[in-house]
């Protein structure tokens, strides 16, 4: 059982986007660092332990005088080996800080060679492979950059194809490295899901094909994928096969977000229908088929919810943000 917590206001509120949330927790240190989108900013604020909000900052994608900052999309916390980033995406280009927003160390202009007329550019999904980050695209490709272990010699390493639609969401297993694992799943528009194995030269081990619905979300676990789909499905398949394993009628809409805890194998569904649950998942030790278990449902009344994470790798709390909500509202477990 989950309890609602003290939370934490915002300035603003949150965007109508997905994933509209990130929360990083450093080992040592007590502090919370939550991210939030909202139009052509980012907030990035921290908090005590009990949700006391300490410090905020605004970030916006930096422009020429006189220009319109354009919509940001997401921001992320990176965590590498050997450093903490954070990653803000827009429909113009990519900027990274350091992990407080102080600092920007990197940006990369979106380039619109390849995009007509009628496209908008933007980039969405961002995730943290070993010393790489994966940035998704609205043509479908993912920008791969390599992250020095300090100074702001990040490079862009190569570009994944593998998708054909804009990419929604990238997600990563914390492992990586091993050879022949899967370690990384990307998602798209048209529901299409790429198993990736990271490395120096990234390697597209399986493609899962979609059917005809959008895949806002998507997490990996101990060789299982966890999609959440625009009809409120959420399926598991086995990232080695692609299999499809379980298939869960889990929310009544749109699922805006997934989130896992890996020391236990929670998994964490919000979506537009006002609801968030947490599920187990495992593996049947006899057969290896996935199994999943309903551990907890709640409703935050009246919220078109848009954003959802853990706030640690046990999953004993997590946070959610709601569209045109001031708040960022706080559970734990009891």
């Amino acid at each position: 059982m989950y309890r609602r917590e003290r939370s934490i206001p915002l300035r603003g509120s949150a965007a109508a986007l997905s994933n509209n949330l990130s929360v990083l927790q450093l080992p040592a240190s007590d502090l919370m660092h939550f991210g939030v989108v909202h139009g052509p900013s980012a907030q990035i604020l921290s908090s005590a332990p009990g949700g006391m909000p300490l410090a905020q900052r605004q970030l916006q994608v930096k422009v020429g005088v006189g220009v319109s900052p354009p919509l940001i999309t997401q921001v992320h916390w990176c965590v590498l080996p050997f450093r903490v980033l954070l990653v803000l995406t827009s429909h113009r280009r990519i900027q990274m800080y350091e992990s407080d927003g102080s600092l920007m160390v990197y940006w990369h202009a979106l380039d619109s060679g390849d995009a007509s007329s009628a496209q908008t550019l933007f980039a969405r999904g961002i995730a943290a492979s070993v010393h790489f980050i994966c940035v998704g695209t609205w043509s479908g490709r993912i920008l791969v950059f390599d992250i020095p272990a300090k100074g702001t010699n990040i490079v862009l390493n190569e570009e994944l194809a593998g998708h054909q639609t804009p990419i929604t969401d990238i997600a990563t297993e914390r492992a990586q490295g091993q050879d022949g694992v899967a370690d990384m799943v990307t998602a798209d528009d048209s529901g299409v899901l790429c198993v990736w194995r990271s490395g120096t030269v990234f390697t597209l081990l399986t493609r899962i094909p979609g059917f005809g619905v959008p895949c806002p979300s998507v997490q990996l676990w101990q060789g299982m994928v966890a999609a959440g789909y625009g009809n409120g499905q959420v399926r598991l398949y086995d990232a080695t096969t692609g299999a499809l394993h379980v298939q869960i009628s889990a929310h009544a809409r749109t699922i805006c977000a997934l989130d896992l805890a890996p020391e236990v194998g929670k998994l964490l569904s919000a979506a537009e229908d006002t609801f968030v649950h947490i599920w187990k998942l495992s593996r049947n030790p006899e057969s290896g088929s996935i199994e999943v278990e309903h551990c907890h449902g709640e409703c935050v009344s009246d919220t078109q919810l848009c954003g959802a994470r853990f706030c640690d790798p046990s999953g004993c709390s997590f946070a959610v943000t709601g569209y045109d909500l001031a708040e960022i509202l706080r559970f734990s477990s009891v």
